[in-house]
């Protein structure tokens, strides 16, 4: 992968955004391409998925994981300490 080559324009400045960007492609090798030895995905030879997942379906994944993370922080309440 070119993330890990400094001389490209892909390569990761910050350590958070290298880590998603290997996420997405882990997401996508396993999830999505199909393997020409296996002729499916890995995650469906392996029994992880039953069906073969499109970027789409990656993106909703990461949306609907936002989602909750942004509602979790909704419900908390800060309390103000006694003046």
């Amino acid at each position: 992968m070119r993330r890990f080559t400094r001389l490209t324009n892909a390569f990761s400045k910050k350590l958070e955004n290298h880590c998603h960007a290997l996420a997405l492609y882990f997401m996508f090798y396993n999830f999505v391409r199909i393997h020409k030895t296996l002729k499916v995905t890995p995650a469906m030879a392996a029994g992880a998925a039953d069906r073969l997942w499109s970027v789409e379906d990656i993106v909703a994944l990461i949306e609907k994981y936002e989602d909750r993370k942004r509602a979790q922080f909704k419900t908390v309440k800060v309390k103000k300490a006694p003046a």
